[in-house]
């Protein structure tokens, strides 16, 4: 796909202002800051996906973290949750390294791009049913252009599972009727319009579902790394690439 397609589209992203609420919140948070990250300059924008046009698997999140990529301008990056997530992706071999700590740091994933159904962090971290489908056309331009390469996505949690549903079917796959329900460990494939000939360029797509990766989920043992890179291995093969040391499999040094 055109590479520059995208990064128009992650623009057009941070420029956005559609939701009062989280405009008034974002920026806030900008202003005041953590007292850990007084020095930094905080991003206080919507923050696009991250990862290459050509990613064959997509991980959809639910929405930024206050400090972490509302303050880094890169998904997951500089919180918890982003820990657990890119040390994961580097241990099955999709992430050029185990952290994510600045958008300058180096990161690369490897076949693999990290989105949202909400670009806005939004306070305690829920946004209302209106702010989530506001932003959906952002996620249906993205898989758009995703799909002549897109083979299979994990959604994290439940939110982002009813958020993304409608984002797929209108980017072009056919979501069954009763929809999917969420569940960790949970797979459906959709089918894309026209057989998944890949005569419009997307094919049919393989849906996971995940615990999300929130400190909930992660401090108390609900979602453990084990899990967490079972289902990225899954996925990544489901996709076509190469994993590493899925869930039987120790995590490489690093």
């Amino acid at each position: 796909m055109d590479s520059n397609a995208l990064t128009g589209l992650d623009q057009r992203i941070t420029g956005c202002r559609a939701c009062p609420r989280l405009v008034d919140w974002r920026e806030e948070v900008a202003r005041t800051k953590r007292a850990a990250f007084a020095d930094w300059t905080y991003w206080g924008r919507p923050v696009p996906g991250f990862g290459p046009a050509d990613a064959r698997l997509l991980i959809v999140g639910l929405a930024p973290a206050a400090h972490g990529g509302n303050r880094t301008g890169r998904m997951f990056t500089g919180d918890r949750s982003g820990d657990v997530l890119y040390r994961a992706l580097y241990d099955v071999g999709l992430a050029s390294q185990p952290t994510a700590v600045a958008a300058d740091d180096g990161l690369e994933l490897r076949g693999v791009r990290v989105t949202s159904p909400v670009h806005c962090a939004p306070p305690a971290n829920k946004p209302t049913p209106e702010e989530r489908d506001t932003c959906r056309p952002w996620l249906v331009q993205e898989l758009r252009l995703l799909r002549p390469t897109l083979r299979a996505v994990i959604v994290l949690g439940a939110f982002g599972w009813q958020a993304a549903l409608p984002a797929f079917a209108a980017a072009g796959w056919t979501v069954p009727r009763p929809r999917p329900a969420f569940g960790h460990g949970a797979r459906f494939t959709l089918a894309a319009e026209g057989g998944g000939t890949g005569g419009d360029g997307g094919e049919d797509l393989d849906l996971f579902g995940c615990f999300h990766v929130s400190q909930r989920n992660t401090f108390t043992g609900r979602l453990t790394p084990e899990m967490l890179r079972e289902v990225l291995t899954t996925a990544a093969r489901a996709a076509g690439l190469p994993a590493e040391n899925g869930a039987t499999g120790a995590p490489r040094a690093g």
